[in-house]
């Protein structure tokens, strides 16, 4: 971790945080494809209004429905789609990119080979994420769970196929794949770790972040799942956690002159918005640190 103690205020940054190596190839792969032909992304792109922003400025369109879609080149979003969107869209004469991160991709490949084995497929994830919708897209039978209340309504089967929103704490999906096992202790429960390696390195760099602080920033899209989870994982360990976006949500008054103040971010945020939250607070931190120069020197 970064740490500079000039300042009457720490700020510290994770060891991991920010945008993952998926994020940044979609956003350049768009950039590209929007330089040299009219571009439609089929939804958001990734859940960051920043990065999302830049985008449009680009002249990349975003629509929700393919009926909407008025450019001949459309885009499939980091999060993947299902088969089923992704053919819709070609027969109706669209020329279709993806821009699916590879992990994602693993994840669709691990679901369709545990049902090509037999196993009746359950997702761990939230119901409408756009990246859940595509990996059951193309199932006839499946279910999605988030919590234990959740496991008592899955129907009885023999063999239980387990993947993973790829944003989700691994520590939660080992649990409801345990408890899945215990509610139908005569089944086989197969679980496949789908928990993106970029997610794993930033939930733990945030716990081991947010155990030295009195209080954390957490940068990344109000609609980002990745980022909603480090500010659950940061709050366990840590009494102030502030979710933010950009800068400009910043707040002096949640800050002490004695505070340790950790910096994370979701995997979607831009580092160029990760340095203008760090220099806004050290910006602020100035005149405390100023001030506390000649009680230091004196003691």
């Amino acid at each position: 971790m970064l740490c500079d103690t000039k300042f009457a205020m720490k700020i510290i940054r994770a060891h991991h945080l920010g945008m993952c190596f998926g994020v940044r190839n979609a956003i350049a792969l768009a950039l590209q494809q929007a330089a040299n032909n009219p571009l439609t992304i089929l939804g958001d792109l990734v859940h960051n209004e920043t990065v999302l922003e830049e985008l449009r400025r680009n002249g990349v369109r975003i629509e929700r429905k393919l009926e909407d879609v008025k450019t001949p080149h459309l885009m499939i979003t980091a999060h993947g789609a299902s088969n089923r969107t992704i053919n819709a869209a070609r027969e109706r004469g669209f020329q279709v990119t993806e821009a699916t991160c590879p992990l994602v991709h693993y994840a669709h490949q691990a679901l369709a080979r545990l049902v090509a084995d037999g196993f009746y497929p359950v997702v761990i994830g939230q119901r409408q994420h756009v990246e859940v919708r595509g990996l059951t897209g193309d199932l006839e039978e499946y279910n999605i769970v988030l919590n234990e209340d959740d496991i008592l309504e899955l129907p009885a089967k023999k063999r239980y196929g387990v993947v993973a929103q790829t944003t989700q704490p691994l520590e939660r999906v080992r649990q409801l794949a345990e408890l899945i096992g215990r509610r139908f202790p005569d089944a086989e429960v197969r679980l496949v770790d789908t928990v993106c390696k970029p997610t794993k390195q930033r939930q733990a760099a945030a716990v081991e972040l947010a155990r030295q602080c009195n209080a954390v920033v957490v940068v990344g899209g109000a609609h980002s799942n990745n980022t909603r989870e480090l500010v659950s994982a940061c709050a366990r360990y840590c009494p102030r956690v502030y979710h933010i976006q950009t800068a400009a949500d910043l707040q002096p008054g949640w800050f002490h002159d004695t505070d340790v103040v950790g910096l994370t971010a979701g995997t979607s945020t831009p580092d160029n918005v990760i340095d203008e939250v760090e220099a806004r607070l050290r910006e602020w931190n100035a005149p405390r640190a100023a001030e506390a120069e000649p009680a230091a020197s004196a003691s």
